[in-house]
């Protein structure tokens, strides 16, 4: 009795190609994604349980910081490969014409720099 022939597998075929690459990077940028709603969730928890000292002695350790600065990394990339695929996703139409990716992916980095920059600027002026 014969068997099939199973050609071996390739267990780094993402890097083959650039674009799968950068899916599967996309993909574990998640992981990054989840730390950080877990980070900010931790310190909702030290603010409203009184404990904001440990949570600044916490937050403060260098392998933390190094967690968040890559975390933070992670996240941008994360999000600006989200913004880049909404034109695929979503079809624009404006009286039967439709609207360009760029106008689309333009109109999603600018919502976003504009969300962030009023963001950091309530969180970051003086009291």
């Amino acid at each position: 009795m014969t068997t099939a022939y199973r050609p071996p597998r390739d267990n780094l075929w993402f890097v083959r190609t650039r674009h799968c690459a950068v899916f599967v990077l996309r993909e574990l940028t998640s992981v990054f994604v989840a730390w950080s709603i877990v980070f900010v969730l931790m310190f909702a928890d030290a603010l409203r349980g009184g404990a904001l000292q440990e949570f600044a002695a916490l937050a403060a350790r260098p392998w933390m910081i190094a967690i968040n600065v890559l975390a933070l990394a992670a996240t941008v990339f994360h999000t600006i490969t989200f913004l880049n695929l909404a034109p695929k996703a979503t079809v624009v139409r404006l009286d039967g014409w439709r609207v360009p990716a760029w106008m689309i992916q333009g109109g999603n980095h600018s919502a976003w720099v504009a969300i962030s920059l009023l963001i950091a600027y309530f969180v970051l002026r003086s009291p």
